[in-house]
């Protein structure tokens, strides 16, 4: 595995695994992270050689627990605006590689994390995972690209349901909503993910290419017209700024609560 950071690479012949996180801190990212995953995929997309690529959070805890907020804690807004321009820059290159991404996801898919996982083009989800979007009470206004993620695999109302309750499903709920491609046991995880990269790597490279840019150009209308619309704050910054020293002050107080990840 190559890379510097939360993010490394290992190269498989024609495979491509993509590791994300330091395997602490449920695999948060912070802006230079998000910064160093779009690089790698746009490097990525240029490779001719290149078959598929599979996305993991590195270890066994998490796939992502979304970006790391902590670096938000009295930022100004100008900072965390940039931090969601980083995190949305990532989530495109990830959607705009010609080749089929698959993410493996065991553990926590929150926030970010969830959208990273939503951008790829297939989903192998442990049984016992739990995804979802709980940034609302945080403070974070919900992008319409990140609505429109959740809403194109689920439909509008399991959408609602996700963004506005905040609700964590675990896998099997998540391939009921169609946030899932699969759902199997954990320890099946690893063994599910490699047999169906097999099946992609099976057919000539560019009929599968031309699969994933004929499915790309039905979805291409919405997203350009997300990606026309004029940016919009990121979040109402005193309630974000409310929650995360309420958040950090709880945590001095019991230290296995954690630290604020599965925001934006």
């Amino acid at each position: 595995m190559t890379g510097t950071g939360a993010i490394g690479i290992r190269r498989d012949g024609a495979l491509a695994t993509v590791r994300i996180g330091s395997g602490r801190r449920a695999n948060a990212l912070g802006t230079r992270d998000w910064q160093a995953l779009a690089a790698l995929f746009h490097q990525l997309a240029e490779d001719r050689t290149l078959r598929a690529v599979v996305l993991s959070g590195r270890g066994t805890g998490a796939f992502s627990a979304g970006s790391d907020m902590r670096e938000w804690l009295s930022a100004d807004p100008a900072e965390i605006e940039a931090s969601f321009s980083a995190m949305e820059t990532a989530l495109t290159a990830v959607e705009r590689l010609p080749v089929p991404v698959v993410a493996e996801v065991r553990g926590t898919a929150a926030g970010a994390g969830c959208q990273l996982a939503c951008a790829c083009d297939l989903r192998v989800v442990a049984s016992d995972a739990r995804l979802g979007m709980p940034i609302a009470r945080w403070g974070i206004l919900v992008p319409p690209a990140f609505a429109a993620r959740i809403a194109l695999l689920t439909g509008p109302a399991a959408a609602r349901d996700l963004l506005l309750t905040g609700r964590l499903v675990d896998g099997e709920e998540a391939a009921r909503l169609g946030l899932a491609t699969v759902s199997v046991p954990e320890p099946e995880l690893a063994a599910t993910t490699s047999a169906l990269v097999a099946s992609i790597s099976e057919h000539p490279p560019p009929a599968v290419r031309a699969a994933k840019r004929s499915v790309d150009a039905l979805l291409a209308p919405a997203r350009d017209r997300l990606r026309r619309l004029p940016p919009g704050p990121a979040a109402d910054y005193a309630s974000l700024q409310h929650s995360l020293n309420a958040f950090l002050s709880h945590s001095l107080t019991t230290p296995a609560s954690g630290s604020p990840t599965g925001g934006g």
